[in-house]
């Protein structure tokens, strides 16, 4: 029987995992507990590839990325390498015919971004940036409060994702081959927060202060938008912070608590801090099933993208953090390369 993208004869779809690194264990995970399939994983290192099915259960190991999107029994890779190869590991799935959950930040700028999408659409297949927050239900009710008018006219968003990491020179984040910084890892957050709220901002004011190594330590941004709302976003790599969030309206406020990204609680106030309503929804996991399952919907439906995350906000979402980039001047290999 000819392999096709519909997953096995009982419609299950069938995962590989393309990278064994901490993040694609906690999409592994996440995968398992809630009824997902994988079928597969691959690693340049056939010790990695084997420890990581050995931890899993996982059926096959393999011992390069190639060998995983050629594998038949795969449907759908999830690339979980640096962002730095996201784009070499997407096209390479996307042309062995293979769907893509490419992690976030999707790539490294935004040309890199439309080459993944503009692949994708030409094989009819989807690409969907892994921004798990997005799918998240908290994010879903307060969409719903901000399209039903409750906090009257949305004015502003403040977001921050500062975190406390490894200080090595030669760690990933901190290497400039790599990608590093904090805008491509944590900033991407709230900038794809700003966003879903907001939509692509009509200009973007940055500052950010540099490591020893040459990548950002720490950025601040603000989007302004046509009507005068604003998005107030930062980011670090070397400080801890309580990572909440707000958007704030005309008619009040709602608080997302820390962390503001991950499965949380929300409160919304009226204009006297009056409590109107306070949103705790539990999450099995950490969360990130419910990206993998939008994905899974997608292939189902015979669709290419869905309204939550298209392609082209992904690319949108690369080109203001490429802005952002610019103005701090902060450049990597591949801006040089065409």
């Amino acid at each position: 029987m000819p392999h096709n993208t519909n997953g096995t004869s009982d419609g299950q779809l069938r995962w590989g995992i393309l990278g064994t690194g901490l993040i694609a264990g906690l999409q592994a995970q996440d995968l398992l507990d809630n009824g997902f399939t994988i079928q597969a994983v691959g690693s340049r290192s056939a010790q990695s590839s084997e420890a990581f099915r050995d931890r899993f259960g996982i059926d096959t190991a393999h011992s390069s990325y190639e060998d995983l999107v050629a594998d038949p029994e795969v449907d759908i890779v999830y690339v979980a390498t640096p962002h730095v190869f996201h784009h070499a590991n997407a096209l390479l799935a996307l042309n062995a015919g293979k769907h893509v959950l490419v992690e976030k930040a999707f790539t490294i700028n935004a040309r890199q971004a439309q080459d993944i999408v503009d692949l994708a659409a030409a094989k009819g297949l989807v690409a969907l940036e892994a921004m798990w927050t997005r799918f998240l239900p908290h994010m879903a009710r307060l969409r719903a409060v901000l399209a039903d008018g409750t906090l009257g006219e949305v004015r502003k968003l403040v977001a921050s994702h500062n975190q406390d990491l490894p200080k090595d020179p030669a760690h990933r984040l901190n290497d400039p081959a790599l990608g590093g910084g904090a805008l491509l890892d944590l900033g991407v957050y709230p900038i794809s927060f700003a966003f879903d709220v907001f939509g692509a901002p009509q200009r973007v004011l940055a500052s950010a202060a540099m490591t020893a190594t040459g990548v950002d330590r720490q950025t601040a941004a603000i989007f302004e938008y046509a009507d005068g709302q604003q998005a107030v976003i930062d980011c670090s790599l070397d400080t801890a912070g309580n990572n909440r969030a707000v958007i704030i309206g005309t008619k009040g406020w709602i608080e997302i608590d820390s962390v503001w990204y991950n499965p949380a609680p929300f409160t919304r106030y009226d204009t006297s801090g009056k409590v109107l309503e306070r949103f705790d929804q539990p999450v099995k996991g950490r969360g990130m099933q419910y990206q993998a399952a939008e994905l899974e919907r997608l292939v189902r439906e015979g669709a290419t993208e869905g309204a939550l995350l298209p392609p082209s906000e992904s690319v949108a979402i690369m080109a203001a953090m490429d802005e952002i980039r610019r103005q701090v001047g902060l450049r990597y290999d591949a801006d040089a390369q065409h």
